[in-house]
């Protein structure tokens, strides 16, 4: 259980988000997405926090350079200008020199800071995939809340995942997982993603009678699937 808002700590190369919680005893650094993360019992200084960075520097570093030699090519640079899109809007970047903070959205703008540097891109990159999965974990339990009592069913949680080929799960135990890609697409399209998932909870097939189950809450739902299957990982590349 996350308890406090995140922290950011400088590495020397990368940026880590700190995330405090009191389910831990000690320490766990992770690289996903090529983004670091270091999860804390809530009581952790900060110069234990550093030092636990820097004598881990080399084997972030190499994570963080594995995923990018795996990752398929990209045509954006991450500079100010490039647009990216939100809920299917595009918004224009802004990169502001100095100190990292965290990506916010302004008047229509992503804007974030960083140091400048040979880093600046991945570091960019990374505060990008934050901000999604941040608003992933807002919107998406939204619309849970919202289309679960349409559906009929209670799922007992959701949470955010990176999934390479699908945008939704869910599992055994009634659990929604999500893929934060989806925050790139339409709105409409999220929503689908949303109500799909709901109903496996009540069959967890893709039978006619899921099919059924999904026209009853969105009669375009055929147009919405079809949509993502042209459109969707074109629309959704970061």
């Amino acid at each position: 259980m996350r308890l406090t808002k995140p922290e950011y700590r400088e590495g020397k190369g990368f940026i880590a988000e700190v995330i405090r919680t009191n389910r831990k005893k000690s320490a766990d650094i992770r690289v996903e997405e090529g983004a670091v993360t270091v999860v804390v019992p809530i009581e952790t200084s900060l110069e234990r926090i550093d030092d636990l960075l820097a004598s881990k520097r080399r084997w972030i570093k190499e994570k963080i350079a594995l995923h990018q030699e795996m990752a398929p090519p990209s045509s954006k640079r991450y500079v100010s200008g490039e647009s990216f899109s939100y809920l299917g809007r595009n918004y224009r970047l802004k990169v502001e020199k100095g100190p990292f903070a965290p990506v916010k959205l302004v008047q229509g703008r992503l804007v974030v800071s960083v140091p400048q540097g040979a880093e600046q891109p991945h570091m960019i990159r990374n505060a990008l995939v934050r901000w999604y999965k941040r608003q992933a974990e807002l919107k998406l339990r939204e619309k849970v809340a919202r289309w679960a009592p349409q559906v009929g069913v209670a799922p007992t949680g959701v949470t955010i995942k990176t999934f390479k080929s699908r945008w939704g799960s869910c599992t055994s135990k009634g659990e929604l997982q999500f893929n934060w890609r989806i925050m790139m697409a339409p709105n409409r399209m999220v929503d689908y993603v949303v109500v799909h998932e709901l109903c496996h909870l009540i069959r967890h097939d893709h039978s006619p009678e899921f099919w059924a189950q999904v026209g009853k809450v969105l009669s375009d739902y055929e147009e919405n699937r079809e949509w993502l299957k042209r459109n969707g990982y074109v629309v959704t590349a970061l």
